[in-house]
């Protein structure tokens, strides 16, 4: 199997970008990746995972499931991160938003969403 399908055509310059991005994270990135890794909600997650011209925030192949953790700049984005998710939808993916917020101050609810939509 080609990692093609798993990047869906990202190019050499995004896993760049990615590699920083990975080596960079935000606090709230950071406390999600820690429930996220080595596979303890029975799947493999990627952090900072190119798919396209994109880089989303974490990202399961199994269940084609795009997580993401939106900072205070997503407020006056909306219509961009929309679109994004309507790009990234295209390729079969769902992608759930948290905040920083809601990862920071309430990580249990968040990982029970996260293991909800895994679930259907």
């Amino acid at each position: 199997m080609s990692n093609t399908s798993m990047f869906y055509g990202a190019k050499p310059a995004i896993f760049e970008k990615a590699k920083l991005l990975r080596e960079n994270m935000t606090l709230s990135e950071e406390l999600l990746w820690a429930r996220l890794r080595q596979s303890q909600l029975g799947v493999r997650f990627k952090a900072q995972h190119p798919i396209d011209i994109f880089i989303v925030d974490f990202y399961c192949h199994a269940h084609k499931l795009i997580i993401e953790v939106d900072g205070g700049i997503h407020r006056s984005q909306i219509d961009y991160d929309e679109g994004r998710t309507g790009e990234l939808e295209k390729f079969g993916l769902t992608v759930i938003r948290f905040t920083n917020e809601e990862v920071t101050n309430d990580i249990e609810s968040v990982v029970e969403k996260i293991k909800q939509v895994m679930s259907l």
